[in-house]
C-alpha cells in the first residue's frame, strides 16, 4: 500500500516542479538506482537490478541526446557538445559494466557524473 502512495507522491511532485528539478531528480534517482546495485553486487538479485538500473540511466541519458541535438535547443552550441560527448561517455561506461559486470566501482563515475549534474541543475542559474 505505501509503494502505491509513493507513486502518486512522486506524480503529483512532478506536475510541481520546473524542468531544472526534474531533470535533477531524474538524475539523483538514476544516481541512486547504480548506487542501490553497488551496495547490493553480492547479492542474487544484482542482475536484475542492475539491468534496470542501466536502463533507467540509458533512457535518461537518451532523452538528453535527443533534446541536446535539437536544432532549437536553447543552451550554448559548446555546452550541448560537452553534455552530449559526456553522454557518449556515460553510454559506453553502461556498456562496458553491461559486458563485464566483475567490478562495481566502474560505476563510481557514472553516479557522480549524475549527481554532480543534479546538484549544479538544483543552484539558481547566474543571470547577465
Amino acid at each position: 500500500m505505501s509503494t502505491q502512495y509513493a507513486a502518486i507522491y512522486e506524480q503529483q511532485s512532478k506536475d510541481f516542479m520546473s524542468p531544472r528539478e526534474l531533470e535533477a531528480s531524474v538524475l539523483s534517482k538514476a544516481a541512486l538506482k547504480l548506487k542501490s546495485c553497488q551496495d547490493k553486487w553480492d547479492s542474487p538479485e544484482r542482475e536484475k537490478m542492475l539491468d534496470e538500473a542501466i536502463r533507467y540511466n540509458q533512457k535518461v541519458w537518451s532523452f538528453f541526446q535527443s533534446e541536446l541535438s535539437m536544432p532549437d535547443n536553447p543552451l550554448p552550441k559548446n555546452m550541448r557538445e560537452d553534455i552530449l560527448n559526456l553522454s557518449l561517455f556515460i553510454d559506453k561506461r553502461l556498456f562496458e559494466v553491461m559486458a563485464y559486470p566483475q567490478d562495481p566501482t566502474k560505476l563510481d563515475i557514472v553516479i557522480n557524473i549524475n549527481l554532480n549534474i543534479a546538484a549544479g541543475l538544483r543552484t539558481a542559474p547566474s543571470g547577465p
